[in-house]
């Protein structure tokens, strides 16, 4: 499987913008025979609280862009933003299939409580397990990533999981290091997609996303400065790599 993770530089609260971008991203990933385009957390706002100008309902614009996106240029893409349904505003993902239908929807499980997004967001309380090509996935935000106990639920479900993120660079090195974490103890293939430039908020961001294969081996990362990462991953090493060390085998729950 070849993998398009996109660093959005994420113009603030921009929606036309941002799909420009991302249009001219899917593009060239479909160019380069990509089977999978990978954007960050809030692709099409940034990590805004301005829930009037960025949430919408469900099934509306930004979902029938990607919708139409991942139809147009038959690739399959993973992307957050915001949605509002009656009175809940969620920081979701979706996994859109090239046949242009949205195939999963998550909503974080954990809003980030030291920047007020608890305040803003209603969580989620259940992960997702998703058919990607050949193999089974799941997908978290941000956030989830310091609670390692979201991916253990559905580790033995699954080949791959995405982690989907605004993450600053001020705590860049958590970041890597808990990428790397889950994909050794869980087994699996780990792809993190952070942004980069900086927001509304003032806050700077440094990429630093990074495709994982089962063993902690870092097959890609990108740097400060990079938009587009390509990488090539073996979904069946996962369980070959099972086979030989059935760790999971001996998880109590």
């Amino acid at each position: 499987m070849k993998i398009a993770s996109i660093q959005l530089d994420i113009f603030w609260e921009d929606k036309k913008k941002n799909f420009e971008q991302a249009r001219a991203f899917v593009k060239r990933a479909t160019e380069d025979e990509c089977d999978l385009v990978v954007f960050p957390e809030m692709f099409s706002s940034g990590f805004s609280m301005n829930l009037e100008v960025i949430a919408e309902p469900t099934n509306t614009e930004t979902t029938q862009f990607l919708c139409r996106l991942a139809k147009q240029y038959q690739i399959n893409l993973i992307a957050g933003f915001v949605e509002k349904i009656d009175d809940r505003i969620e920081n979701i993902a979706l996994f859109v299939h090239r046949d242009g239908q949205v195939k999963a929807r998550y909503i974080k499980n954990y809003p980030f409580s030291h920047a007020g997004e608890d305040k803003f967001y209603s969580s989620g309380d259940q992960q997702v397990v998703f058919d990607l090509e050949d193999s089974r996935a799941s997908m978290f935000i941000c956030y989830d990533l310091r609670f390692p106990e979201l991916f253990r639920k559905v580790a033995k479900q699954v080949e791959i999981m995405f982690v989907m993120a605004n993450w600053p660079v001020a705590r860049q090195e958590h970041w890597e290091i808990l990428l790397k974490a889950r994909a050794i103890e869980n087994q699996c293939f780990v792809v993190g997609v952070n942004r980069i430039g900086r927001d509304g908020n003032d806050l700077e961001y440094g990429g630093g996303s990074h495709v994982y294969d089962p063993s902690g081996k870092d097959l890609s990362r990108g740097d400060e400065d990079q938009e587009y990462i390509v990488t090539q991953i073996d979904l069946s090493q996962v369980g070959h790599h099972r086979r030989d060390l059935p760790f999971l085998g001996d998880m109590k729950n």
